[in-house]
Parts: structure tokens; sequence; C-alpha cells
């Protein structure tokens, strides 16, 4: 091991070191990194030795790769090449029966089973087939237990918040799980700031910038004292600072119609280097900028960076209508989106989480996950369980049951189902049935999911970040541009954060698309997919560390002493993907590919929020009830 690896810390044992450690992360090849599972959990790679539990039973507790782990996501090679086009399972070997088989336990597919059971009542038989070995899928929770105290972060979709109007089913749902949103800035948690007098930094690295500084005060100061201390080129200052100022009409004597127009076909970084004749020295400064839906400078509309209030726009004489507000609607969990899940399970399978939690009761609620697929049961949720083709008994349009066959382990297995609700992946559905028309098809795999990658770092003691004064650093070309304490809300009396000489989680962010080379959005999803795809948990790790180290080696952090566990969150097939003005063709709603792809076929319906083309609860939640509703009008029972 080389003397910078053991500067980092790479040679330290501690809690990071799962299952996939040293074993290439692709969609091949990880069968045997799989099997060693129960070993390296006997020795507490899996966060045993860190929480004193057995994480082996208990999803939350491990750390190291999460999000689209391996096992999860590795049948898509050969759902791809056609290995499962001839159902695998004899129809012989199946002994289940359901009246709904949700395929996919995400948000969506939660949903779909509770709305179904809403309207129908709890007489008839679900079964809930999830890929991953947790429920939830994108709102993923990040447990830690460590000396004696429980730190809680989130892996995936963080909260409630959303831009578009919440449907009649999404706001019932809410309010029916006893989340009153309200009260969201009752629990915001500004401890940190208030009490130690912290704010913002921006870091600056040497590839980009010439050398690594750390530069405090953005937001606080005034722009030319921030910039004054930053590495960058005197042409690239004085750019910065007039682009932060008052700007004149880069666009004068269009009229506020063409500059809209215009706007809406040219990328951000177009209009700051062709119009506000910006020197591109000034570019890695943006880097790190970039709109809805893990957009970068170079993909968001220039019209989608004046809407949301850019700078370099203020002289156009543009006007802006607020499209929608509902604060109300905006709550954080400590864990994200995952004690929404966590409240919709506890009214599914009461016994996985007793007492009916509430709101602030689930975020110390305990989930046995030993009672979510008890045989018999009317309502099960069955993990680890990727499902691989459905097939309808018959005609699509006449058949009165549907197959599906899933895996778990190395073995096929298939159940049979009245109605089917697929609340997964877009792209997947294709190969789950490839009888559905091509038009249908081509709509379905016309988007590209967003990758994303949401990290957590424990560590023993934020004090480099009060001595640095900074709670939260930007890091504009770095390989996670966002760094930050965690401060967490504090729903359910949960506190993360102590004095500065006591542990914390850190939250690292990134959004791994490829600015800069000169490809569109949907082909920066495609790379950045590739990229979590194959790298090793050792190279997140060594990135992680290699960062926190330089960003924070001034205020006397070690990565080698200082972390305690890593949990890297990816997720190559990440969120759903949401039409722009420059990538997308502008047609009528009908003509979309999300309305195309998500018509019924036959005894199935498709929820999720790739239906809806927005990567928030809300839609995936609506998108559910659209789907359970085309089961009711398909039974005659509305």
């Amino acid at each position: 091991m080389s003397d910078e690896y053991s500067k980092l810390g790479m040679d330290r044992s501690i809690t990071r070191r799962d299952f996939m450690n040293g074993v290439t992360i692709g969609i091949t090849g990880v069968s045997a990194a799989f099997r060693s599972l129960g070993a390296l959990a006997a020795q507490g790679e899996t966060g045993a030795a860190l929480s004193g539990e057995d994480s082996s039973n208990y999803p939350p507790l491990r750390h190291g790769l999460r999000g689209n782990i391996p096992s999860a996501i590795e049948p898509f090679t050969p759902m791809r090449e056609g290995k499962y086009v001839d159902f695998p399972v004899p129809d012989s070997e199946i002994k289940e029966e359901y009246d709904l088989v949700v395929v996919g336990g995400g948000i969506s597919g939660l949903s779909a089973a509770h709305f179904y059971r809403l309207g129908l009542g709890p007489k008839y038989k679900i079964l809930i087939l999830d890929n991953h070995d947790d429920f939830g899928g994108h709102a993923k929770r990040n447990e830690f237990h460590y000396q004696g105290k429980v730190f809680l972060g989130y892996g995936g979709t963080m909260s409630i918040a959303t831009p578009f109007p919440y449907s009649h089913g999404a706001k019932a749902l809410v309010r029916e799980l006893g989340i009153d949103v309200a009260r969201s800035s009752d629990f915001a948690n500004r401890q940190i700031e208030q009490n130690y007098q912290l704010g913002g930094g921006m870091f600056f690295d040497k590839e980009h910038f010439g050398e690594d500084r750390l530069v405090t005060g953005n937001g606080r100061l005034p722009w030319p004292d921030f910039l004054a201390k930053a590495p960058i080129s005197d042409a690239a200052r004085k750019d910065l600072i007039r682009l932060h100022g008052k700007n004149p009409d880069y666009m004068a004597g269009m009229s506020v119609a063409e500059k809209e127009a215009k706007l809406a076909k040219m990328s951000y970084q177009d209009f700051l280097l062709k119009y506000a004749k910006m020197t591109p020295e000034a570019l890695p400064f943006f880097l790190g900028e970039g709109g809805r839906n893990n957009k970068r400078v170079d993909t968001t509309p220039a019209l989608e960076a004046a809407e949301r209030g850019s700078i370099s726009f203020d002289g156009l004489g543009l006007t802006f209508e607020r499209r929608f507000s509902e604060g109300s609607f905006s709550f954080h969990f400590p864990d994200g989106n995952s004690s929404i899940a966590r409240l919709i399970v506890s009214r599914l399978v009461p016994a996985a989480i007793p007492g009916k939690p509430d709101m602030n009761s689930i975020i110390t609620s305990k989930v046995d996950y030993s009672q979510l697929d008890v045989p018999g049961a009317d309502m099960r949720i069955r993990l680890s369980s990727p499902v691989v083709r459905v097939l309808h008994d018959g005609h699509p349009e006449t058949a009165q049951s549907v197959r599906i066959a899933y895996l778990n382990g190395d073995k096929a297995y298939a159940v049979r189902a009245k109605n089917c609700i697929l609340a997964c992946y877009n792209r997947i559905i294709p190969y789950l049935m490839p009888e559905i028309p091509k038009e249908q098809k081509l709509a379905l795999e016309y988007p590209v999911k967003v990758p994303m990658m949401y990290t957590n770092v424990l560590i023993k003691k934020w004090t480099a970040f009060q001595k640095l004064g900074v709670s939260r650093i930007s890091a504009p070309a770095m390989y996670y541009t966002s760094v930050g304490i965690d401060a967490g809300t504090t729903v359910g009396g949960y506190q993360g954060v102590g004095t500065p000489d006591e542990p914390v989680l850190l939250h690292l962010t990134r959004s791994p698309n490829k600015p800069g080379a000169g490809l569109n959005r949907k082909q920066q999803n495609a790379a950045g997919q590739q990229e979590l795809l194959k790298m090793t948990f050792e190279e997140h790790e060594f990135k992680i560390r290699d960062e926190l180290g330089r960003m924070l080696a001034p205020g006397g952090f070690s990565p080698a002493d200082d972390i305690v566990a890593i949990t890297v969150n990816r997720w190559p097939y990440g969120f759903a993907y949401t039409y722009d003005t420059l990538g997308d063709p502008d047609v009528p709603l009908e003509e979309r590919p999300h309305v195309i792809g998500r018509k019924r076929f036959g005894l199935v319906s498709i929820a999720n929020s790739d239906a809806g083309t927005a990567a928030f609860t809300n839609q995936a939640m609506g998108e559910a009830n659209r789907a359970v509703e085309e089961v009711y009008v398909r039974q005659g029972l509305c």
C-alpha cells in the first residue's frame, strides 16, 4: 500500500469494508462477492462492529456500498440479453396467488398497495416484490450507532418539497400518515450556525484553480471581498465580480418574447460565454452549478437558470411568475423520506412496526423485518427479489391472471396475480414484458435515469469545521461538489449534532455527470451511470478521504484518524428524468414519452416517478394513485 493510502487511512480498520471491497462493481460478475456476505458480516464488515448489532438482519445499519446494491441490478444484464423471455418457472411450481402484485417497494409501490387496500379493504391479498434488501427505494435510511448515540442520515430522496402541486391522493396520504408539514420550521436545526457562527465556504482545487484553497464567507461577504481571496486569474475575478453585480441587458434589441425563446434553446454556459462575454477562465467556478434534475451548467437551459435567479440575467428585464407555492408541503425527516416509507409500511404490515407510529415516533421505531413476509398473510413485502419476467396467462386483453417471475438467491420463483402494478424503472419494463407494443417500448426507453450519489461519513469530531468557520462547503470542480455537517431535523427529539468535539455525520453529494465534455443531458446521465457501475468501494473511499483531507486539513482534520464509518449510496439508476427546453422536443402532453409509456397493458398498470417525469415523492404517490384507479376501472369498481 502506498504512503498516500496510509496517510489517508485506507489501511485503517473501520466499519466501512462491506462485502464489495476489492470487487469491481458492475452489473455483471458480482455473484461471488455476494456469496461472501455472511462471512464478512460475521467479521463486523457490514456495520455490526460499529453498532453492536447484527446488521445482516437490519439493512439500515449496513455501511459501505448502498443505494443500488449490485444484487439488485445484476439481473438487468441477462434480462436485456433475453434470458427470461421464456418464462423461467414451470406453471406446476407456482404455489402463490394474489389479488395484486406490486413490482417495486419504493414510495410509489408502497403507496399503490396502500391505495388499493384503502379503496377495497384489507381482505384482498397483496404482495410487493422488491429487488433491494430494504424497502423505500430511493428513500434510503442510513443508521449509525456510535458511542451510545444514534446518528441518522438520508441516502436518497430527502424531503417532500416540490415545485409541483400535490394531487389529492398524495395530499390525503401525507395527512393520513400523520405528517404535519406545517410544522417544518419548528424542527429545523440551526443550532451550529447560530451557536458557533458558522457559514458557507468554497473549496478551490489545485487541478482547476492552481492550488487547494478553502475560502470562507460566500453568501456573507460582498462578492468582491470573497473573490479577492480566491485563487483565480485577474480576468476571471473581474468577470465574476461583474456577473455577481448589476448586469446590463446582454440581449438588448430583442423583445421579452424573443429573449425567452432564445434562452430556452441555449445552455446557461453558452449564455455566460457568448452573451455575457465571460472569460472561459472563469468557467470552472460554475462546474458545480446546475438546475433541477441534476442538469449542469452546459445542460441547463438558460431560461431555467434565469427563472431560478442565477447570476447575469438581472438586466434582461424578464419577470417570472412563481408557478406554484405550497410552503406547507415542505418537510424533511432526519433520515429523509425513509420515514415516509416506514410510516406507510406501518399501516400495511402493522406487526413490522407496531403501535401505529406517527411523525415523531417513527424516527426511533425499529422495523421487524421478519414480519414483512409472513406465510399466509394477506399483505406481504418480499425483499431481495428482483422481478425478471411478467407474462399474461393468455392474450393481455382477455387474460384473467398474470404470472410474475422473480429471483431469490440463485433460484427463480413465480407467483400469479389477478392484477399487477409495475412501480419500477421505466427502462426495464420492455424486458419484463417484451410483448408490449413497439411505440410503448420506445417511449419507456426514452428517459435515462439521473445518476446520483449521497454519501454519509461519520467522523469523531467536527472541530475542523469550527476552526474554519464553516458548516458547509461547495467544491465546484471536486468529485463531491457539496460537503457539509448534517444537522438533521429535531423531529421526534432527534439530535444529530452535539459540541464540536463530539461525533457528527457529514453529508456529501455528487451528480456524476460529465460537464464540459460536449455531451447532452441524456448522454451525461448514461456516462455517470457507467462511472458508478464500474467503481469499487475502495475507489469511492479514496476519493472521500482525499477530498475531506484536502478541504479540512487547515482545521486539523485527519482522514486517517477522524473517520469512523462511510456509507456510499450510489444510484446509477437514480431519479426520474424530467423534460427541458434544451434537450427534449416540445410536443403535446399526449405525445410525451412518459404518457405513452405508462399506458395500461392488459392486467398490468404502470406507476413510478418515471411515469410522471418528475423525481418527487408526491409524483410517486400520484402515479401510484392513478395506477390503482386503472385497476378499479378495469374491475368495474368505479
